[in-house]
């Protein structure tokens, strides 16, 4: 137990949440709220980086992520949960940790291109010939409406998320430790341009993540339109795993097959515990795919019958909601104003 240690992460909120969302990230925050003091954040303002012309579903989406979050297992007696436009002093300190950034440590972000190259092959599918979009994707800006201040400066944003609120460890997975490093560089920057170490600086704490496939194999996705949502009503995930991706080389029940890239698989990995005695059945063809998703979708029947019926309740009770966000807003504001507080004392801009 580490309850004097805060641990910080959280989502931008696109709708729904899936199971690769449940098994990749939520199983392991609803396991740490028993062993730290956790806070857990809708990022809105996160979703402005890249949709801010998209703001007309911002509200809803937010109160969705929420919902699935308590169905989950989150528990507002354990974790501190809040929105993270609700707390103004991270605008404040990202505004001042922003002029303190070199505007090289941005530009050369491994993601920052990365995201550029998606934002702008989904933008321009099919409306630009391969070379026209590879010479967007090589300029620095590539968009003017995709490459704006914010999305360039999200690093900043995401490092004042964890260092206003003085977290010591952010749950990530092993390849994911650079998203980390500017919130490390900042803490010391800070210190070293006005003489004080304010800043708790951050460390990863690595988590086991699922790999949790979408229905057609490809990443589990709302874009995709492959996902498994929380709480989804029971007939349709029944038909959702009776599509799902097997061994195209598997023609017949007795053929023989390689489950690895199999997503029926993949889901057994997670839902079954003999899922390494399926893997020498599959692979002997002693078993026919339409049998497997059959058994798959009865192991995951009881927990998607659990989340229906759990995120209901939640869905109907709008005072809990209200209340459980006015809490979180008030802990979290209350932990962030100590810290802007002492960050422009230091910085000697109070009067």
């Amino acid at each position: 137990m580490q309850k004097d240690k805060i641990v910080l992460s959280g989502m931008r909120p696109t709708g729904k949440l899936h199971l690769g969302n449940f098994h990749g990230a939520l199983k392991n925050w609803v396991a740490l709220q028993d062993k730290y003091n956790c806070y857990f954040f809708v990022a809105d303002l996160h979703s402005l980086t890249t949709a801010y012309e998209h703001t007309e579903n911002l509200a809803e989406n937010s109160r969705n992520m929420l919902i699935d979050w308590l169905t989950a297992g989150l528990d507002p007696e354990k974790s501190t949960i809040f929105i993270q436009s609700d707390v103004p002093e991270v605008s404040e300190l990202n505004t001042l940790l922003g002029m303190i950034t070199p505007l090289g440590w941005l530009l050369r972000n491994p993601t920052y291109k990365e995201q550029i190259q998606e934002l702008l092959k989904q933008k321009y599918a099919g409306q630009l010939d391969e070379k026209s979009l590879g010479e967007k994707i090589n300029s620095i800006a590539g968009d003017e409406e995709i490459s704006s201040f914010g999305f360039l400066g999200y690093p900043v944003l995401m490092a004042t998320d964890i260092l206003i609120q003085q977290a010591a460890y952010v749950p990530v997975g092993k390849d994911q430790t650079a998203h980390l490093e500017i919130a490390r560089d900042l803490a010391r920057r800070f210190a070293e341009i006005y003489g004080e170490a304010v800043f708790t600086e951050p460390a990863p704490l690595y988590t086991e993540v699922a790999r949790v496939p979408g229905l057609d194999g490809r990443k589990m996705s709302k874009s995709y339109h492959n996902a498994i949502n929380l709480g989804e009503d029971l007939d349709s995930v029944r038909k959702k795993v009776m599509t799902m991706f097997t061994d195209p080389n598997k023609k017949k029940a007795t053929d023989p097959a390689n489950p690895e890239g199999c997503v029926v698989y993949a889901f057994h990995r997670i839902y079954n515990p003999n899922a390494a005695k399926r893997c020498e059945e599959c692979k002997a063809g002693a078993l026919g795919c339409v049998a497997c998703k059959k058994e798959l979708f009865a192991l995951m029947e009881p927990e998607m019958k659990a989340f229906s019926e759990r995120r209901k309740l939640f869905e109907n009770d709008e005072a809990l909601l209200q209340k459980i966000v006015a809490i979180g807003k008030d802990r979290a504001r209350a932990n962030a104003a100590k810290t802007l507080a002492t960050v422009k004392k230091v910085m000697r801009i109070t009067r």
